[in-house]
């Protein structure tokens, strides 16, 4: 089974307002994830993004550094639930927040980070080589300021959904 946080840049005033408009705008989104991924508007991460939220946190040293702008990257946001099933939400990050989580990437020195986050964080990694591990999160978090980046020029908002 597999699970993806997928993250899609729109223009605010083209953001559905409901959970159904959402749904199918992301539905879209995802079968044209390659295309809009090579156009600078859409990501995915498989996996890790639980992961990611806890490395930015850490690294960052909790929640009252840096305004909390850790804790947009992946679950910040309005949140829209589902009004009668228990659904994955999604999450709506506004322009304004946009901005401030590609000000906050745009910030991390990678390789200072990774060592702030501490030994704590990477314990669950013991038996994987360190290099290979700080390698994925270095991946993942190139990719995310980038895209971040992208839509904070843009100033759009950043829709997310959560697959399970």
């Amino acid at each position: 089974m597999s699970y993806h946080m997928h993250l899609r840049a729109v223009p605010a005033e083209e953001v559905p307002q409901d959970f159904e408009g959402l749904t199918t705008f992301m539905g879209t989104a995802w079968d044209a994830l390659a295309e809009e991924r090579a156009a600078g508007i859409a990501t995915a991460v498989e996996k890790d993004f639980g992961l990611i939220d806890d490395f930015y946190a850490t690294a960052a040293g909790g929640p009252d550094t840096a305004g909390g702008a850790y804790g947009l990257i992946v679950f910040g946001g309005e949140v829209v639930r589902h009004p009668e099933e228990e659904r994955p939400p999604f999450a709506v990050l506004s322009p304004e927040g946009t901005t401030d989580a590609a000000a906050f990437l745009d910030g991390i020195a990678f390789d200072a980070f990774w060592d702030g986050a501490g030994t704590t964080f990477r314990a669950p990694f013991a038996r994987w080589e360190e290099a290979d591990v700080k390698k994925i999160f270095e991946l993942h978090h190139r990719d995310l300021r980038a895209f971040y980046r992208g839509a904070a020029d843009r100033r759009h908002a950043v829709v997310k959904a959560f697959r399970y």
